[in-house]
């Protein structure tokens, strides 16, 4: 793991939260208690329900009655990209933050989205990157947060597919100015015409909390390949359902989820924990649930 800036330290206990709306679901508090008690560090970690219309001052309220850092999760990456004094090289590419850490010299932003999809899907999926083609379903913040990490993966083409096309290649054109030459190919594309057979299929829409159908053809996937929703728990169990129908794997959204954590634990706190048991512990405890 690296990032740009490098972590500042405290035996403090230090609290952090998961800010977003809603928020009530979030596995993050267990995850980043479970990092707590693995390393020994000195955290508590808690949710934070925002106002649709008051982000900015709640995450402000909460930097002043002294956390350390935080979490942010839908709808608001693009709006904590604003709000940060700084920013690590993914945070600027992907224009959205979901990590957030209260330096007395300015907020740091940092967007460890892509980087836990990445892990996940090869770490623990076991899936190969390299050459592979890869549909990613939707353009806000964590379609945003996830395409640098595809681009330089080593996959040979990553599609980006949206209702707004428009929105799509704005969030290519970005990337591609970004990154100048990458090794895949990359597009915008309707989700009527995105193209058919990838190897993986991401989907970052809110689709899955909406409850809504999945937004691309079965043509899309690939027999055997892998289909990934960024939800977890029973919102993205439409979505896994859909792609083991369609022959192929169906994977949710926690191991993306404990991958990314593990990214902000080591930019807050400067210590790499060790995702694998704490991922087997959440499975547990959902399907305990």
């Amino acid at each position: 793991m690296s990032v740009a800036v490098q972590p500042k330290v405290s035996t403090a206990v230090s609290r952090y939260a998961v800010v977003g709306h809603p928020v009530a679901h979030s596995q993050s508090p267990f995850i980043h208690a479970a990092f707590a008690v693995q390393t020994g560090e000195p955290v508590v970690y808690e949710r934070l329900l925002c106002p649709l219309d008051g982000f900015t001052t709640a995450v402000r309220a909460f930097a002043a009655g002294g956390a350390s850092g935080c979490n942010v999760t839908m709808p608001f990456k693009f709006e904590a990209f604003e709000q940060v004094a700084k920013t690590t090289p993914r945070a600027r590419i992907a224009a959205a933050c979901n990590t957030l850490r209260f330096d007395a010299d300015g907020w740091l932003g940092d967007n460890t989205d892509g980087a836990g999809l990445v892990r996940d899907i090869e770490r623990n999926a076991g899936v190969d990157l390299r050459s592979a083609r890869v549909l990613l379903i939707g353009a806000g913040g964590g379609a945003a947060g996830a395409l640098g990490p595809l681009l330089t993966s080593g996959a040979s083409e990553v599609v980006v597919a949206n209702r707004s096309v428009e929105k799509a290649r704005a969030l290519v054109d970005r990337h591609v100015a970004a990154l100048g030459v990458a090794s895949a190919r990359v597009a915008a594309a309707p989700l009527d015409g995105c193209g058919e057979r990838f190897d993986v299929v991401v989907n970052a829409t809110a689709t899955s909390v909406a409850g809504a159908g999945v937004p691309v053809a079965a043509s899309a996937l690939r027999k055997g390949g892998l289909a990934l929703d960024m939800m977890y728990g029973p919102a993205a169990a439409g979505f896994v359902t859909w792609a083991q129908s369609n022959g192929a794997s169906g994977r949710d959204g926690l191991g993306m989820l404990v991958e990314q954590a593990a990214e902000a634990f080591f930019l807050w706190r400067g210590v790499e924990p060790e995702t694998a048991p704490v991922l087997r512990a959440l499975r547990e405890r959902i399907a305990a649930s």
